[in-house]
């Protein structure tokens, strides 16, 4: 019997299974939706400007323009992809401003092309219910809505139910007929695959919240299951349609060439994936601005610092106010020792983005070394105050507060200020994040006390250092010099060996090593110590300068003399060691280069009392030896 159906979308009996796992599909992603939200501490994720420029438009009509047209753009994707990219951000999509873009034309064909789709699955006509008014499914269908290909096994089964033979054949096809699995209706296969096709990619729609992008392959991969079972449908129905073999057999062709089309492209995109190089490379003409900086921080890892800096200016060509990319092009200079162009382009990140603190830190750390401290100050407590609000990584900021503080303690305690030091040390303790390597936090809190004679604190928090490090060499070494100091000798020459054994190539091990044995009288031991120290740091001015002065108190002026000419050399500005040297080669009988060399630190340092003192010595023996007339 044919039951009557009514015009329109209906929901047929046979469909309600399908539909309800449709929406266990959309509730099951609401769920994970709802776990992602509260693993998110309950609010929405914070992006740049750059990430999705349509969420950033203050314009109520580009944003949803836009966002109602990226749907369709991933779908042509899908149909065409013949233009992909790792990154659409920032303007490699232009926004839609106004109704008189075009590409609202293609946004309203899609959305009618989806609306017809859905109207397709869900209505059923009355033939199909004339064939399925029995309830069962029949296997050989031509894809009309379910309808039979025409022949009908039950008619057959009825006419010759009167003939043995007639019996026998017909429980044959009846048990053949029972035995194959049925397929399911194009309509069922259509409801299915938009479910699959759209459910997945609502989370990407900014319907919900804002995402971090503009369009992103992966989230076509779950969608992309969905539109190729569209396909097989389309193509399934369209075939048994068909009267004509020769028409069937092109379409099969047709379907054959779409199928090596696209797996020659599969080909081709797999080789931009090899590797990052050639991934930024094949994204440049999409996003020159992203695809320029990702690929000079893969030239920078690879050591080609002038293409890498090439790669970042072209970045900034296309983009000028990129803060990440100024920040990048600024720590590649500061690498390159080319610290006044750093500062200039940590200043214009800082400007582009105000919230930047690694900036702050980099540009504090210049500032420190070029000895302008009170700039250095201001930057680290610039840096500390920022809010830990709308940050684009709130982790690496904290990072970089707590090594900000770091670098201040450790400024103050070099200028004698230990409670001040503390007080920033203690400050950085509290806002440093859970990934922060506190051991040499700790270890500088250890020395202010130390300062401040106050040495069970010292222990504490060198202790707390080597807990947090087990190999932290510094600790190893302020460790062994807080324990010489309170009379524990062996077990502070334990730790300096430990320091060296951890790092044999490290020249600062050695020399505190050798300061130990100095103060211990073991003096040969103390310059074998300088003299390893200075030659696996040559290039340290404070360890060639101290293996000179270890080497002199040793007795042994001659390797004291060599090590003080390397020390000035380091260092030619710089007073002390001018000095020192004349000193030694007045010491050696080289007057005269003594004289030269307390004159220049005399010129550096007018006032300098010892200098003035030990030049009236030298004069005073010239003119003994005939080697000056007149006396000052």
């Amino acid at each position: 019997q044919e039951r009557p159906v009514g015009p329109g979308i209906i929901y047929p009996r046979k469909n309600i299974h399908l539909l309800l796992n449709v929406f266990l599909l959309g509730a099951w992603g609401v769920v994970l939706l709802a776990c992602r939200f509260y693993w998110m501490g309950n609010k929405p994720p914070n992006f740049s400007n750059s990430d999705n420029p349509a969420a950033d438009s203050p314009s109520l009509l580009t944003r949803t323009l836009t966002f109602l047209h990226l749907p369709a753009v991933n779908l042509w994707l899908l149909l065409c992809p013949d233009t992909l990219s790792f990154d659409w951000s920032m303007d490699a999509l232009p926004l839609i401003r106004s109704l008189a873009d075009c590409r609202n034309v293609h946004t309203a064909v899609f959305y009618v092309g989806l609306l017809l789709l859905a109207w397709f699955g869900l209505r059923t006509n009355h033939t199909s219910k004339a064939k399925d008014a029995n309830g069962k499914a029949h296997h050989y269908t031509n894809g009309r809505n379910g309808s039979s290909n025409g022949h009908n096994y039950h008619e057959h089964m009825n006419n010759s139910h009167t003939d043995g033979h007639a019996v026998g054949a017909q429980n044959g096809i009846k048990k053949h007929y029972e035995s194959r699995t049925p397929l399911p209706t194009t309509e069922n296969v259509v409801v299915f695959s938009l479910g699959l096709l759209a459910i997945p990619f609502l989370p990407a729609t900014n319907l919900f919240f804002y995402v971090g992008f503009v369009i992103a392959e992966r989230v076509l991969y779950i969608p992309s299951m969905g539109f190729c079972l569209l396909v097989a449908a389309g193509m399934r129905s369209l075939y048994v349609r068909l009267r004509r073999r020769s028409t069937r057999t092109v379409m099969v062709y047709l379907a054959a060439t779409l199928v090596l089309i696209f797996g020659v492209k599969t080909v081709l995109r797999n080789r931009d994936w090899q590797n990052e190089e050639m991934l930024y490379k094949s994204g440049i003409y999409v996003n020159p601005a992203k695809a320029w900086g990702n690929l000079g921080n893969v030239l920078k890892s690879q050591g080609k610092m002038e293409k890498a800096e090439q790669a970042y200016r072209n970045a900034l060509y296309y983009r000028s106010n990129m803060a990440d990319m100024l920040y990048n092009l600024g720590l590649l200079l500061q690498e390159s020792n080319k610290f006044s162009e750093a500062l200039h382009y940590y200043k214009l990140a800082i400007g582009s983005r105000p919230t930047l603190a690694s900036a702050y830190l980099n540009t504090g750390i210049i500032l420190m070394n070029q000895g302008r401290l009170d700039e250095a100050k201001r930057t680290f407590l610039t840096c500390a105050d920022i809010p830990d609000e709308n940050l684009k990584d709130p982790h690496a900021h904290k990072s970089s507060v707590a090594s900000c503080l770091y670098n201040l303690g450790k400024l103050l305690h070099e200028q004698g200020h230990q409670e001040e030091a503390l007080s920033v040390f203690k400050e950085a303790i509290q806002k440093m994040p859970r990934q922060f390597a506190p051991q040499s936090l700790y270890n500088m809190m250890g020395e202010a006390y130390m300062r401040l004679n106050k040495l069970p604190e010292a222990e504490h928090w060198y202790r707390e250092s080597l807990r947090a490090k087990p190999d932290h060499i510094p600790a190893h070494l302020t460790y062994g010099k807080l324990l010489a100091m309170t009379g524990q000798k062996t077990e502070a020459e334990r730790f300096f060996l430990k320091a060296i054994q951890l790092d044999p190539t490290k020249g600062n091990c050695y020399m505190h090593y050798g300061q130990f044995l100095l103060e211990e009288s073991r003096l040969l031991e103390a310059a074998e110590m300088a003299k390893k120290a200075a030659r696996l740091d040559s290039g340290e001015f404070d360890v060639v300068f101290s293996a000179a002065h270890m080497l002199r108190q040793a007795s042994l002026n001659e390797a004291a003399e060599k090590y003080y000419e390397q020390a000035a050399s380091l260092r030619p500005n710089y007073p002390a060691a001018l000095m020192n040297l004349g000193a030694i080669l007045h010491l050696n009988g080289k007057l005269q280069d003594a004289e030269a060399n307390y004159l220049r630190a005399l010129q550096l340092k007018p006032d300098d009392t010892i200098t003035q003192s030990n030049l009236r010595k030298l004069w005073n023996i010239m003119e003994k030896q005939g080697l000056r007339t007149t006396s000052p």
